[in-house]
């Protein structure tokens, strides 16, 4: 089953590093191009689903300002389910090219 973009981007987010919330929400932004912007409960609704899901765990804790950032990891499960949703895409994309040069080579340049 394909993985929700927003998954997609929460896991290669967490993929080089522990990060905490707002850093996953700044990585999410970078990494979609601006597309998607996680609000806070949302994104913690999905951390805590993935670590149920056990595709993600809490590396650590630490207190900043009085409250405590909790960083995210990802677990080899998680890696397992990333790579398999980029095998996937990749599958598909190479597909819908094939046939995009199919009607290219029947059709001849389309404007």
């Amino acid at each position: 089953m394909a993985m929700q973009e927003p998954t997609f981007f929460i896991l290669t987010a967490l993929a080089e590093q522990p990060l905490h919330g707002y850093g996953v929400i700044r990585a999410v932004t970078e990494l979609s191009g601006g597309r998607i912007t996680l609000r806070a409960g949302t994104l913690y609704a999905a951390l805590d689903r993935l670590t149920e899901e056990g595709l993600l765990v809490v590396d650590r804790e630490e207190a900043v300002d009085g409250r405590l950032r909790r960083y995210y990891r990802l677990t080899d499960d998680g890696g397992t389910a990333l790579s398999a949703e980029v095998d996937r895409m990749r599958a598909n994309a190479a597909m819908a090219a094939a046939r995009l040069r199919n009607i290219r080579l029947a059709f001849g340049p389309t404007s």
